[in-house]
């Protein structure tokens, strides 16, 4: 291996060091925020009781309470939750499945730089990918549940004050509300229907969707109906004190444009550059893919760029946390 061959290797292999330890940090970091949040939820609403949630067939077959076990903490490691199937646009399976493939691709694109541990990559492209697709989805369903829960407050504000009861005012959202608070709220009926009291299934949706805000909306009518007193002023300070969280929410994501802007650039930059040098000097860009030596820079440098985009990624998201 010549000299400069093996500086840069060390390089990367610095790099890609110091890219790891960061995302540790950051998942040590997310970890711990996940466990407040889990806190908070036990404190404010009621858990969901077991065999109440409408999963997926492979979850329903039999095997008993430990299978159920192992398939929901498998399903939890790519980031699928069984009790949330409904919310996700493709199957699970479907996602999985092109996982593994973009993991298979990866590992073949990086066979010359890792060697044997290129296999790694396989089940790891796996876990990465879907854990992304399925953390978008549901962030994607909660921001839009958050901007429709001030509108849905007001629906119901302006049925109880002409004189409509509660349950009537929640059945009027499931009709009349957008999506998906109408397919929150038609469930909110459904279980309500069948029996369950209000402010358990309050509680259910509220553990359900794991929104703050919902879980207020739960305490809030359980107190009402518990000790008395207004609704109406009650649910309009809950939903200015939601329109407030959203502006600010947006103003966050605002500020935080020049950020996000920034790993923007820095993700297409490398790969225009290539492709303009590609149809410059074909012959020049081919040695990447063609010579051994070649091939490992290649791979070195699509490491570091992955690694580098999670980092930023990771801290612009716990930063509007």
């Amino acid at each position: 291996m010549s000299p400069l061959l093996f500086a840069l290797t060390l390089l990367a292999c610095i790099g890609l060091a110091g890219l790891g330890l960061s995302s540790l940090l950051i998942v040590n970091l997310h970890a711990r925020n996940e466990r407040r949040r889990q806190r908070l939820a036990a404190a404010t609403a009621p858990h969901l009781p077991a065999g109440q949630e409408v999963l997926p067939s492979l979850f329903r077959r039999g095997g008993g309470r430990r299978r159920e076990r192992l398939m929901r903490r498998a399903a939890g490691v790519v980031g699928f939750d069984p009790a949330r199937h409904d919310h996700y646009p493709v199957p699970w399976w479907l996602v999985l499945g092109t996982a593994t493939t973009l993991g298979r691709v990866a590992s073949g694109a990086l066979h010359e730089l890792l060697g044997l541990f290129s296999i790694l990559l396989v089940p790891a492209g796996a876990i990465i990918v879907s854990r992304a697709f399925f953390s978008w989805c549901d962030a994607r369903r909660s921001r839009t549940l958050l901007a429709q829960m001030p509108d849905a407050l007001a629906m119901i504000v302006r049925s109880v004050r002409v004189g409509i009861p509660i349950q009537e005012a929640i059945q009027a959202m499931a009709r009349e509300a957008a999506q998906p608070t109408a397919q929150e709220f038609a469930l909110l009926v459904n279980r309500v229907r069948i029996g369950v009291p209000l402010e358990e299934a309050l509680g259910e949706m509220a553990v359900r969707n794991r929104m703050s805000e919902y879980r207020f909306f739960a305490t809030a009518l359980s107190l009402q109906s518990q000790t008395g007193g207004g609704l109406t002023e009650t649910l309009e300070s809950l939903a200015d004190v939601i329109r407030k969280r959203v502006a600010l929410r947006a103003r966050g994501y605002a500020l935080a444009s020049e950020a996000r802007t920034s790993a923007v650039i820095l993700a297409t930059l490398p790969v225009l550059s290539g492709l303009g040098l590609w149809f410059l000097n074909r012959s020049y860009m081919a040695k990447l893919f063609t010579d051994p030596a070649g091939q490992k820079i290649f791979g070195a440098a699509v490491l570091s760029l992955v690694f580098g985009l999670l980092v930023m990624r990771s801290i612009i998201q716990r930063s509007l946390s």
